[in-house]
């Protein structure tokens, strides 16, 4: 069975998207079907056997739209393997330490049974949107973070977490990626 997974985020200024299409890609090179989309624009996971949501970090909090979608589309979720991203740090940070989950994003993790979590750094530059992006660009602290040898790596153990599941034998009342893969 090949697994269809949706990688679905929440950005205003597009460096999110951007991260979401690089986990998307190393998905696909790992033998996975992959859509990857706006989260405010799923109707429906049911047909998805997995997903990874990411969502940019805005004053301490997830984007609106992925914390929109992991609300509507909390029940499906819950049966289903899921992983979260953050991005946002604008500096080093991500790249030096981890970075645990905003508090929001926690209390998701926990009542779904979220894989695993991880903060990459983010992007602000020159023509972003938002009062807030103005006001950091004004003070000099903008600048491109990401790192994407790291997110090819956090996206390569998620498809290797996947292609294992996939590999394995459904257990008689097992709950759907619930096999104990070690991708926590």
């Amino acid at each position: 069975m090949t697994d269809t997974v949706l990688v679905t985020y929440g950005t205003t200024n597009g460096s999110t998207a951007e991260i979401a299409e690089a986990v998307a890609d190393v998905l696909r090179k790992g033998g996975l079907t992959v859509e990857s989309c706006p989260a405010g624009s799923v109707r429906s996971v049911a047909r998805y056997d997995a997903v990874v949501v990411g969502g940019a970090l805005y004053a301490g909090r997830w984007h609106k739209e992925a914390r929109r979608f992991v609300r509507r589309h909390r029940t499906e979720l819950a049966e289903r393997p899921v992983w979260f991203f953050s991005s946002g740090p604008l500096d080093a940070s991500a790249s030096e330490r981890d970075i645990p989950p905003v508090r929001g994003v926690r209390h998701a993790m926990t009542r779904l049974d979220v894989r695993q979590h991880v903060t990459f750094g983010g992007r602000l530059e020159e023509g972003a949107e938002g009062r807030v992006a103005g006001m950091i660009l004004r003070a000099g602290k903008g600048g491109d973070f990401r790192d994407f040898g790291a997110i090819g790596t956090w996206a390569k153990g998620v498809a290797e977490a996947l292609t294992r599941r996939s590999a394995e034998p459904e257990r008689a009342g097992a709950r759907p990626g619930a096999h104990g893969d070690g991708s926590r």
